[in-house]
């Protein structure tokens, strides 16, 4: 029966694909007519400023060799501050007004808001002092590893430590431990996942938890999938920030009543993920051409939890409003960056819920946290592939955490003592 389902479940993720190749050749078609457009309306202004460029300097010819009462006409024009001469090399108002508007206003304005945003996230990070003690900075906990995924939980656990959190756990079962201990001494490894008493386990540990982290690695077997919605449970009853990522997100699907209403709650989900949730819960296909719409709606129908939706442009929304990431990137897709992401986000969030919203001007710090994560995986990703091209993996991302985190974040953040 388990067999049959996931069988169904591969053809369903298989047909998404199809569907969404198919819809992004559409696009790229239409893109290429409207550029047609965008180069046939650039070459049609510049005849007409060209002929106007001509017709000036005719004009400028023939009243040099005019009669002096035409010089008298033209010194009044100069009083009543008219330029023949300038007007010929600026366009028209509407025109330029229309051409400013297609090709500068928007990403200066999208440039103007990001580094907005920025400047909240800078807000929220800790200043580093000598009077911290460990773990106060961060201590996070991500849930998930299991015998085929070790990977994961390992690049969520290591990005959280590496963004600034002091202390990363990792709740796995017995037969991911010892490979997630092997990556790095630094994690904290519970094997307690596939335990009887599992969910009782990981809630003792709760209280010493500043952020869940919950999906990296966790599989799909039934027991654990039981185990974590207790742990989602557990956690949103102490009302602990949680992250919930890959198959977090299955289970989520099945059963949404279990994060439903719950703002504490963050869901990461790509595009088929976010598919997957938007019909479970909505009862209704993703609208694509409506993409912010859908982020937004399905947030509002889950009690406007925050949602960041990962794609070629991140939209991050909590319901009420909706943030576009486009910190570039590049176009390496390897598998490992959602884990990165999460696991910051977990930091971040930490972080900023700690802080307030008087630190980021009223908006929700989870919107705020998460733009933070989505730019920083962005730029990790850029500066990897600099460095690699397509021999680019996660590992090498995580690498520049630190150089990326100084880059975007650190400057403005000064060390005391």
């Amino acid at each position: 029966m388990m067999e049959k389902f996931l069988q169904q479940s591969m053809d369903a993720e298989q047909k998404f694909y199809k569907y969404e190749e198919q819809r992004l050749k559409i696009e790229d078609k239409r893109r290429e007519a409207e550029h047609a457009r965008e180069l046939q309306m650039l070459q049609m202004l510049g005849q007409m400023l060209a002929g106007i460029s001509s017709a000036v300097s005719q004009r400028s010819h023939s009243r040099a060799c005019s009669p002096p009462q035409r010089a008298n006409r033209q010194s009044f024009g100069e009083t009543i501050n008219y330029n023949p001469v300038d007007r010929a090399f600026s366009p028209p108002i509407g025109i330029s007004f229309f051409i400013q508007r297609s090709f500068s206003f928007r990403s200066t304005h999208s440039l103007k808001d990001m580094e907005n945003i920025f400047r909240l996230v800078r807000n929220v990070i800790p200043p580093l002092t000598a009077k911290k003690h460990k773990g106060q900075d961060g201590r996070i906990g991500i849930v998930g590893g299991c015998q085929e995924y070790t990977g994961a939980p390992y690049f969520a656990a290591i990005s959280a430590l590496k963004v600034g959190a002091d202390l990363s756990h990792v709740f796995c079962t017995k037969d991911a431990a010892a490979a997630i201990k092997s990556y790095s001494p630094e994690l904290i490894v519970h094997p307690v996942l596939d335990i009887p008493n599992a969910v009782n386990e990981v809630e003792k540990w709760l209280p010493r938890l500043h952020t869940v982290v919950l999906g990296p690695g966790l599989g799909r077997d039934e027991v654990i999938l039981e185990h974590a919605k207790g742990i989602i449970e557990r956690t949103r009853a102490k009302g602990i920030p949680i992250i919930i990522d890959a198959d977090g997100l299955w289970l989520i699907a099945q059963h949404p009543s279990i994060i439903q209403g719950y703002q504490g709650a963050i869901l990461t989900p790509n595009l088929m993920e976010f598919s997957r949730l938007y019909e479970a819960v909505l009862r209704d296909p993703v609208d694509s051409d409506d993409h912010h719409g859908c982020v937004l709606r399905l947030s509002q129908a889950l009690g406007n939890l925050t949602i960041v939706q990962k794609g070629e442009r991140d939209l991050i929304s909590d319901g009420q409003k909706v943030f576009v990431c486009s910190h570039e990137g590049s176009n390496r897709r390897c598998g490992g960056q959602g884990d990165l992401l999460s696991g910051s986000l977990g930091v971040l969030s930490h972080w900023a819920f700690l802080a307030g919203s008087e630190k980021t001007n009223g908006l929700n710090p989870f919107l705020v946290a998460a733009f933070g994560a989505c730019s920083l995986t962005r730029q990790c990703n850029n500066q990897a592939f600099q460095k690699y091209g397509r021999s680019m993996t996660t590992k090498d991302m995580i690498t520049e955490i630190g150089t990326a985190f100084n880059k975007l974040f650190e400057h403005e953040v000064k060390a005391t003592n």
